[in-house]
């Protein structure tokens, strides 16, 4: 079927809407009747053929007593789901009272086996029932979506018995999952507040997949492959990486079968993804579809993949999912906890405000290891996974463990406003456990934010696209391995550094006849002998060694540490007190991997010739990753010379009939004599 019968089928669709729906309900809720009963008549439309077959199998199993019978009657059906009411969607057009209307059309859909009640489930489409049928339109909306204009049906619809000349052409699983995802993306545009939440543009998918698969391309053999999408939406991602996978195979005349998985939170946009695997005729990938949160309630926790791709939520909480999984501080789940060669363990956890980097740690979770591929993962993020967090905190210590793993292909910036419902600039991971030799230790950045074309019209916050000779040129750059003004290749280490803490000693001077708070003692008489003491000492002790004055004093070390707030300042000149560091003079230091001589260079060079009593505490000592586009392919923007600065002036002038003269004075006509 060609894409103007596809357009047709979708713009009737689409006018349901306005022909039965306005009115009745706001614009923005439109697809919740229409994606829904979409779903509903394809699927009956499947079952048609099949329908007295399910009949007469469910008459024989309530006569045997079976209770169990769903297996029986999709197997009689054909297909992975089915119905087993006495009603077709097309029986219902002649239901004229509202309540026998009602009553039959919930019994339909009573009718289905469970995995299509689940879909009818999250989509809440029983919510609207009562809606339409208050409104007088639920008749109206079957009528049109049974009409003879179109055909949903997998069978061509002759125009007579002869079955010789074709009115209106079969509509295969593959053509009616696009049309249903064009009526997705319409409703996403119409209401682009929401369009970010499940869509990734399909230009950012394309290139992805092709980021994915065409490194392997050539290593790809008979057998079957997995897929997995842990943020999946509306299976966007997946679709287009099990069709990118097929075709690459099919070209280098390999037979390859790919399984699809994917997990979503939000109710609807599960819905959506589980009913286009049904629609496609893929009810073995339907069940791979697991509803809930990836983090707190991994629907793929004992399984790994070939190929991962994913768009997480960034910027968003987690709080919740860390609620559920014992509190950020005892989460044990070995997805975002690691241990180092010595033993010791990097705890990757982020911040709660932003759960992206869990996604990623999770797809790294699932990497084969042992297969001649090994995994290969793509995932959007937006800046803060590759430069947020200090070393040792979580982010820090998931970029350690990726980068020290040598799992980090690329990282590539994409232009801003490219997604429906943001402007920030994002960019791609490119991973991979079976790196290629010249690739080993090494991660290429590629700066791709001026790779863009602009969209005739925006579609929310998206300006601008990847045409295919733009993600021609990034796969090309990417493949290469080309370095250029856009595309840089650092060793892993240079990703790398070490946060060390200079101390300098701490130095008091001792000013014995400051005021002591009488208060600071409980015991009798405890006031007066540590005045004293302190009087006594001072004959004997310099007041610029504090370890001496104190030893002088002869008082215990808890009444000293009392004491000393009130009878010491810092002075640069007194003598350092033994082991402790002044804290107001403590710094910190971020040192690269790639300093010639390391920490002890570093702190001969940069610290002890500004500070020669300074040390670095190695306890204290941490070590942080963070990839900065900026600091590689930052461009300074040239200063404007003084002549076309009083060229504008002198516009302005005249566009403001000399006022502007009259405002600056003589100042003006200094700049003009420049």
């Amino acid at each position: 079927m060609d894409n103007k019968i596809h357009n047709a089928i979708v713009s009737f669709i689409w006018g349901i809407a306005d022909d039965c729906l306005r009115d009745v309900y706001v614009r923005g809720k439109y697809r919740d009747v229409i994606l829904p009963m979409t779903v509903i008549r394809r699927l009956d439309a499947m079952l048609e053929g099949s329908k007295a077959t399910v009949l007469d199998m469910k008459k024989k199993m309530d006569a045997a007593g079976i209770t169990n019978q769903w297996p029986a009657l999709c197997n009689a059906a054909g297909q992975a789901f089915c119905n087993a009411s006495p009603f077709l969607l097309k029986d219902l057009t002649s239901r004229a009272k509202k309540q026998t209307l009602k009553t039959d059309f919930e019994a339909y859909l009573d009718g289905f086996s469970p995995n299509v009640q689940e879909i009818l489930e999250k989509f809440k489409f029983r919510n609207q029932i009562d809606t339409m049928i208050d409104a007088d339109i639920l008749g109206a909306v079957i009528e049109k979506f049974v009409s003879p204009t179109i055909n949903l049906s997998p069978n061509p619809v002759y125009t007579d018995d002869t079955m010789q000349t074709i009115k209106l052409p079969a509509l295969d699983n593959h053509g009616m999952g696009t049309i249903f995802e064009e009526l997705v993306r319409k409703f996403n545009e119409a209401n682009n507040e929401e369009a970010g939440e499940h869509w990734t543009p399909r230009d950012v998918v394309e290139l992805m997949a092709d980021l994915v698969f065409m490194p392997v391309a050539d290593r790809i053999m008979d057998a079957t492959y997995s897929c997995y999408d842990g943020a999946c939406g509306t299976g966007g991602m997946l679709t287009v990486a099990q069709d990118r996978l097929l075709t690459l195979a099919a070209r280098r005349g390999k037979t390859v079968s790919i399984h699809l998985f994917g997990q979503e939170i939000q109710p609807e946009t599960y819905a959506i993804c589980k009913a286009d695997m049904l629609l496609k005729g893929d009810g073995e990938q339907a069940e791979h579809i697991t509803y809930g949160s990836t983090l707190s309630s991994d629907g793929s926790a004992t399984r790994q993949f070939d190929f991962m791709l994913s768009n997480p939520p960034y910027g968003k909480s987690w709080k919740t999912d860390a609620e559920k999984m014992g509190g950020k501080k005892e989460i044990l789940d070995t997805r975002f906890n690691a241990y180092l060669e010595g033993g010791e363990q990097l705890v990757m956890i982020p911040r709660t405000s932003d759960g992206q980097l869990l996604f990623l740690l999770n797809n790294v979770a699932k990497m084969k290891k042992d297969t001649p591929l090994g995994s290969r993962i793509a995932e959007v993020h937006n800046g803060s996974s590759i430069f947020t967090g200090d070393a040792g905190q979580g982010e820090s210590n998931a970029r350690r463990y990726m980068i020290e793993n040598d799992l980090v292909e690329a990282i590539i910036a994409l232009p801003e406003n490219m997604f429906y419902n943001t402007g920030i600039g994002t960019f791609i991971w490119i991973l991979s456990n079976k790196k290629e030799e010249h690739r080993k230790g090494k991660i290429q950045l590629i700066d791709a934010t001026a790779m863009k074309s602009p969209l005739r019209k925006n579609m929310g916050k998206k300006n601008c696209e990847l045409t295919p000779d733009i993600r021609k040129e990034i796969l090309r750059i990417f493949l290469e391995m080309e370095e250029n003004e856009i595309s840089v290749v650092f060793n892993n280490e240079e990703f790398s550094n070490w946060n060390v803490t200079d101390e300098r000693p701490l130095r008091l001077i001792v000013y014995p006849n400051k005021i002591i708070p009488a208060d600071l003692f409980k015991k009798a008489g405890e006031y007066d002998s540590v005045c004293a003491a302190i009087q006594t000492a001072v004959r004997t002790a310099p007041l610029d060694d504090w370890t001496a004055f104190a030893k002088a004093t002869k008082l215990k070390a808890a009444v000293l540490k009392k004491v000393r707030p009130f009878i010491t300042e810092r002075d640069p000149a007194a003598k350092p007190i033994d082991g402790e560091a002044d804290a107001d003079l403590r710094d910190t230091e971020n040192i690269p991997f790639t300093y010639e001589g390391g920490i002890g260079a570093f702190i001969r060079n940069e610290v002890l010739t500004y500070a020669p009593d300074a040390w670095a505490d190695k306890k204290k000592t941490i070590i942080g990753y963070e990839i900065s586009f900026s600091k590689y392919f930052f461009k300074p923007t040239p200063m404007r010379d003084i002549k076309s600065i009083v060229a504008d002036l002198e516009e302005l002038e005249r566009s403001t009939d000399g006022m502007l003269a009259d405002i600056v004075g003589g100042l003006f006509d200094e700049y003009k004599s420049l």
